[in-house]
């Protein structure tokens, strides 16, 4: 993910929000530290989903993570505002890839795939094709 140029620009993501770093999300070198930013990914990720199931027939629709990473590419500094860009990357049979991006001063700071998996009642099942719309819709642009 970290030498795809094109996830490193904060208009190819469909999704955005922003964030304010808070004076306790800070380390010892005054950067933002680890954790805050795992947080921030996850609020994104959240928002994403959040947004997601208030589109019509989507209400419904349960997911879990499956495998999360994050790369690290710059320090993140206090009080600056955050942006966070969300997309999807990868819409498999039953589970997707969002592609998140940590964007400081217009700079990627940091870059976060999360897979998330189609709950149903008795483990993982295949993508509903209204969800699988609603995901194709919120792909990572290519421009």
């Amino acid at each position: 993910m970290r030498d795809n140029p094109r996830r490193r620009d904060l208009g190819a993501y469909p999704f955005r929000i922003d964030m304010v770093p808070r004076f306790g999300d800070m380390d010892l070198n005054n950067h933002l530290n680890n954790v805050a930013v795992a947080r921030f990914y996850e609020e994104g990720r959240v928002r994403f989903h959040f947004d997601l199931h208030h589109r019509p027939g989507l209400d419904r629709f349960r997911g879990f993570i499956a495998h999360l990473a994050i790369d690290y590419l710059a320090e993140g500094h206090w009080p600056d505002p955050a942006q966070i860009g969300v997309g999807v990357v990868h819409i498999g049979g039953s589970s997707y890839r969002l592609g998140l991006a940590l964007f400081q001063r217009g700079v990627c700071i940091g870059l976060c795939d999360s897979v998330l998996v189609h709950r149903g009642e008795h483990g993982s099942e295949p993508l509903p094709p209204l969800l699988r719309e609603a995901l194709e819709s919120l792909r990572l642009r290519d421009e």
